[in-house]
């Protein structure tokens, strides 16, 4: 009996396209190119990036860096982060970034490295309506204080790290469903699923109900390529990369 023959490109389920999604997807890098084809790029609703990402791609000169970029990411939400581990400097530090231009988000971390929290500091640069996006969150009792913190009135994303929560061989799911309860009384607020690890977590985000996810740019294409294909397309299309590779080797046995 002869075989159905798969087609000749991978077929996509519609229902696992990333355009079907709810949650916005950002993009999280600190590469120039990578930034600025995603910003070009429909599909992509926003952009994050760290001081970690920034110092990976070799970046010397952070503002120069940030204006650089915000002369082409000129309307979608972007995220530049502080970088002092003192609340006074990160309050300047805040309020000069957010100066830069009217779609930036500060990223301020919940605490700084002596584990004091950075509350405080976000109810006051809240209350000034500075647009804030509080990073590096992985418990419950951070987000309650996050939002008793906020300003209903100003937009603010809350990332909370759910990659890293699953490292530790915790399902995020839960606390991020929890995390979505516990922000119903900040409107402008939106919950942002971080630190993920493989193109499955950008679906976990929409079903549990995330406004937002933020994504590596090397998932990013992955997912973009991946998402939704055809499984036994994508078995032939693996099977072919073996062969490929075997012969640009030159294997013998």
């Amino acid at each position: 009996m002869k075989l159905p023959q798969p087609p000749d490109s991978l077929s996509v389920d519609m229902d696992k396209t990333l355009a079907a999604l709810k949650v916005k997807i950002f993009a999280d890098g600190a590469d120039r190119a990578g930034i600025l084809s995603l910003n070009a790029n429909p599909l992509i609703r926003g952009l994050t990036t760290n001081p970690t990402l920034m110092r990976k791609a070799g970046i010397k000169d952070y503002e120069a860096f940030a204006k650089d970029i915000l002369g082409s990411v000129t309307s979608k939400p972007i995220s530049f982060e502080v970088f002092s581990d003192e609340f006074n400097e990160m309050r300047r530090q805040a309020l000069k970034i957010a100066s830069w231009q009217k779609n930036v988000y500060v990223k301020i971390p919940i605490t700084n490295t002596r584990a004091e929290s950075a509350l405080p500091l976000i109810a006051e640069l809240a209350k000034e309506g500075v647009k804030l996006n509080i990073t590096a969150i992985l418990t419950l009792e951070q987000v309650r204080g996050v939002a008793e913190s906020l300003n209903p009135a100003v937009a603010s994303v809350v990332s909370v790290f759910a990659g890293r929560i699953a490292d530790t061989g915790r399902d995020p799911m839960p606390l991020m469903r929890e995390s979505l309860a516990l922000l119903n009384g900040q409107p402008k607020a939106e919950l942002l699923w971080a630190s993920v690890r493989e193109v499955l977590n950008i679906f976990h985000a929409d079903q549990c109900g995330c406004h937002v996810v933020t994504v590596p740019h090397d998932i990013l294409g992955k997912a973009m390529k991946l998402a939704g294909m055809d499984l036994g397309a994508l078995s032939l299309d693996t099977v072919k990369m073996f062969a490929q590779d075997a012969l640009a080797a030159g294997f013998t046995v």
